[in-house]
């Protein structure tokens, strides 16, 4: 059981603080995670850390399918683990329709089906076993569709990677998550409740490894959990920290008939719940849909409280008997309490 850092998307300027990634590095922190949206990418960020230190892995969570062809994103990703010795983790997901239609104005077709072709592009062009050529119905590569030259040449990247390099996939959904398992070397989670894992997620895990071509189980797979952490004595106030977060991915982080994450939350029971912190955010109540999230569901999908609180958090994911690695949120203007936090769960753990 380990535990990373998750610095997430920038807001209007980058948070990125350099030294205290440093200091969370130091303290043996496994990995350092951005991330994209609609603003700040997650590749530059990543470079500009990973310039500035020398062991602690640097990840994608994620890189937005929508943003760059495959060909594009292999090719940063062997350029960043290479220059970085070795420490690139690649983190891909496919967002959300509103962001995909929305913003790269591409069409949010078959998404599950997109990241399989996705994910085999990529790994073909880790391995350099010959020359590109992918047909399938999401890409063709050499492309000969209309508007093509017929000049188009199977090619090979000059550039030699790892072709061990990790690919990790961000998902919610319970067909995603199956062929994460299948086709993935790890996966990214967020609003992951170790309450209803056995139920809710095995199953899915283990249908998934069945599939791989090559024999595979959860012993063999990385699982990155991004959970909010706010230490602290008062474990109410803590609790209140987390609620705008919950309630922005449950209320508004998707169309109202499409949220992953309000689904995600329905399928732990808490259905009526969620509806109703949808209802409120989309009226513009936030703190009303705020105060609705029950206590019991923060301290499902969050670590808060005081430190012995946090041990018995984390006793539950401890008993699953998987190894896991715990991302914590860090940025300049919480620093010193993440550290404090960070410092904690490597004692806990």
């Amino acid at each position: 059981m380990k535990v990373g850092i998750f610095l997430g998307y920038s807001g209007r300027s980058i948070d990125a603080p350099i030294e205290h990634i440093k200091e969370a590095e130091a303290m043996g922190c496994d990995s350092v995670w951005t991330a994209e949206a609609y603003g700040s990418d997650a590749l530059t960020p990543l470079a500009w850390i990973g310039g500035q230190t020398s062991k602690i892995k640097l990840a994608t969570g994620i890189m937005q399918l929508s943003a760059r062809a495959p060909a594009a994103t292999a090719m940063a990703a062997i350029t960043l683990d290479q220059l970085s010795g070795g420490r690139m983790i690649l983190g891909l997901g496919v967002s959300g329709p509103q962001v995909v239609e929305g913003w790269y104005g591409a069409p949010y077709r078959r998404p599950i089906a997109r990241t399989r072709e996705y994910v085999s592009i990529v790994r073909n062009i880790l391995e350099r076993k010959a020359p590109l050529v992918h047909d399938g119905a999401q890409y063709q590569i050499p492309f000969n569709g209309q508007g093509a030259t017929g000049l188009g040449k199977p090619l090979k990247s000059i550039l030699h990677g790892r072709t061990d390099l990790p690919i990790i996939i961000g998902a919610e959904g319970p067909r995603n998550i199956e062929q994460t398992a299948e086709i993935a070397d790890g996966w990214l989670s967020m609003l992951l409740s170790p309450v209803h894992f056995d139920r809710v997620y095995r199953p899915k895990l283990d249908a998934g490894f069945a599939k791989a071509l090559e024999p595979k189980s959860i012993n063999d797979f990385a699982i990155y959990i991004s959970q909010p952490v706010v230490p602290g004595d008062d474990i109410d106030a803590c609790r209140d920290e987390v609620r705008p977060y919950l309630a922005l991915y449950i209320g508004v982080m998707g169309a109202k008939d499409e949220n992953f994450h309000k689904n995600t939350v329905e399928r732990y029971g808490y259905g009526e719940a969620a509806s109703r912190i949808q209802d409120l955010y989309l009226a513009g109540k936030k703190a009303e849909a705020e105060a609705a999230i029950p206590a019991a569901l923060i301290d499902e999908l969050a670590l808060v409280g005081p430190k012995e609180h946090m041990r018995d958090q984390l006793s539950r994911w401890q008993a699953l008997g998987i190894d896991f690695t715990m991302l914590v949120g860090l940025s300049a203007r919480n620093a010193a309490r993440q550290l404090k936090a960070i410092r904690d769960l490597t004692e806990i753990l």
